[in-house]
């Protein structure tokens, strides 16, 4: 017979099993936004050589924006107005 203690533990485990799916389910669109943009920006430097400084603001208008973040990043980065190593 299961004590007390273990369904307790174990109503535990599956709240946070759940509370971690949940977090991932959120978390995953930024992610592949991020890694999108970030390809493209990569894909920019290596294919005309531009160099585009990839700071943490960088990755969160990325992350955030997708695409078009990426193509705001390109763009401020092109006139100097910002991510410029």
């Amino acid at each position: 017979m299961a004590t007390g203690l273990e369904i307790l533990l174990l109503v535990l485990v599956l709240v946070a099993i759940m509370g971690v799916s949940t977090l991932f389910e959120t978390v995953r669109p930024l992610l592949v936004n991020a890694v999108v943009g970030l390809l493209v920006l990569f894909a920019v430097q290596a294919l005309f050589g531009l160099s585009i400084a990839v700071t943490p603001i960088a990755l969160v208008i990325v992350a955030l924006g997708g695409l078009p973040g990426a193509l705001v990043v390109l763009v401020l980065s092109l006139f100097g107005v910002a991510f410029v190593p």
